[in-house]
């Protein structure tokens, strides 16, 4: 997180005429929140890094952008407005898997996301009942800038890549597909995150308005008020911009499966299995924690992921009362997307209680060791089932650099491009490994 900061100061003192970098408030611990901003323009895009903790390629993106957008002919009456990371202290969290190396297992032993009422990008109690410092922080960019445009740079574990739109624009699902084969990062046809929710085309998906729902709702389908729709009342579009650490090819693959019922069947019985397995975790774990500083809040989203288990495996199961009636058509994509984020669930979960009974090791020695024996198999099928592979981080940030010049071309609101130009489709050229921190 600091070296953000100082290469961000770095490349503001270069070009001081044209990027500025200033401190717009600090994160619960502490922690100085910064945005970069580049060019002079009366058009306002807003570009959020790190908004949930263990999607740190948005902050490698957001620099990378600037370089480009600084190194290109000029930024055609745009100010981009780069918040370098929305969930700092979450982010200095995942540092013990950012160095690598980029293995499943290290990454969801050293993974942590807070539970969902501390992620920032959420307003579940609507804009007025924003606790958390960091949301306020983009709530009030959002209505001082007024943009046209707002980027949320997430970043998908194990998948493809996709964009959530909270407006269409048109013309982006070709230009998504051009620059994810270019750089040979999958294009996911069917994420589990969309699944109730409109296809604008291939890779690309409309966010419905948010509306009242429970906890579980609200986790599972973000029905939740968010920060999406906050700067809707300016105009503003959102865009999601969703980029894969491990691509997983079959997330593309638009053909009809062999059997859909008994792929949710399997998928959904997996995910039953593997939550009864990690309550009996839970259950020797939590007495044992005492007073052991942050078990809360590594708890919290082990809760938040056992809660919602349950009701998903029921909607995924044809077999169970009223299981399925809502799915949408299923084919080998969206399949395949679902047996993910189950395994991703669990796997999640387990990391977390791994960081728990690895600092409170005394007596949790053999859930210890039950843990490393789940983490491992999980691991190894997300690699020999689902074929997962580490994409480079470079060509993470290629990807969704790209695509978020698209973004700001179909908005209108101009890119790095000479007046009176149209703006070609960006480069799809992996550039040198850019390092997480």
């Amino acid at each position: 997180m600091d070296e953000l900061g100082a290469r961000a100061a770095a490349l503001a003192a270069r070009s001081p005429g044209h990027a500025r970098l200033r401190r717009v408030g600090a994160s619960r611990a502490g922690t100085p929140m910064w945005l970069l901003s580049v060019g002079h323009g009366d058009r306002q895009v807003l570009v959020v890094a790190g908004p949930h903790a263990n999607e740190p390629v948005g902050g490698a993106t957001a620099l990378h952008l600037a370089e480009r957008l600084l190194a290109g002919p000029g930024t055609a009456g745009t100010t981009w407005n780069l918040l370098l990371c929305l969930d700092p202290d979450g982010a200095r969290r995942n540092e013990g898997w950012l160095s690598g190396p980029y293995t499943l297992g290290h990454y969801f032993r050293h993974f942590f996301r807070p539970g969902f009422l501390e992620q920032p990008e959420w307003l579940p109690e609507g804009a007025d009942g924003a606790v958390l410092p960091e949301t306020r922080v983009l709530l009030g960019l959002q209505d001082e800038l007024r943009p046209v445009l707002q980027c949320s740079l997430h970043g998908v574990d194990v998948g493809g890549g996709f964009v959530e739109l909270t407006r269409d624009l048109p013309g982006l699902a070709p230009r998504l597909a051009h620059i994810a084969d270019g750089l040979g990062v999958p294009l996911e046809l069917g994420p589990y995150d969309t699944l109730y929710w409109p296809t604008l085309g291939p890779g690309v998906y409309r966010i419905p308005p948010p509306r009242t729902g429970d906890l579980a709702a609200a986790i599972t389908e973000a029905a939740v008020e968010s920060t999406w729709f906050h700067p809707d009342a300016y105009g503003t579009v959102t865009a999601v911009v969703e980029a894969p650490m491990w691509g997983v090819h079959a997330v593309q693959d638009d053909g009809p499966p062999a059997d859909a019922d008994a792929a949710l069947r399997t998928v959904s019985r997996a995910l039953r299995r593997d939550a009864r397995r990690l309550e009996e975790l839970v259950a020797r774990i939590r007495p044992r924690l005492g007073d052991l500083p942050d078990a809360a809040r590594l708890l919290a989203p082990v809760d938040d992921y056992l809660l919602v288990c349950p009701g998903i495996a029921d909607s995924w199961d044809p077999g169970a009362p009223g299981g399925g009636h809502r799915l949408p058509p299923l084919g080998t994509a969206r399949l395949t997307a679902l047996g993910i984020s189950g395994r991703r669930l669990a796997l999640r979960a387990a990391g977390l209680l791994h960081q728990l009974v690895t600092a409170a090791a005394p007596g949790l020695t053999g859930v210890l060791a039950d843990l490393d024996r789940l983490l491992d198999a999980w691991c190894a099928e997300y690699e020999h089932v689902y074929r997962a592979r580490w994409i480079p981080v470079a060509r993470q940030v290629e990807y969704q650099t790209g695509v978020v010049l698209a973004l700001a071309d179909l908005a209108g609101e101009g890119g790095p491009r000479p007046a009176g130009t149209a703006r070609a489709v960006p480069s799809c050229r992996a550039t040198a490994d850019v390092p997480f921190e």
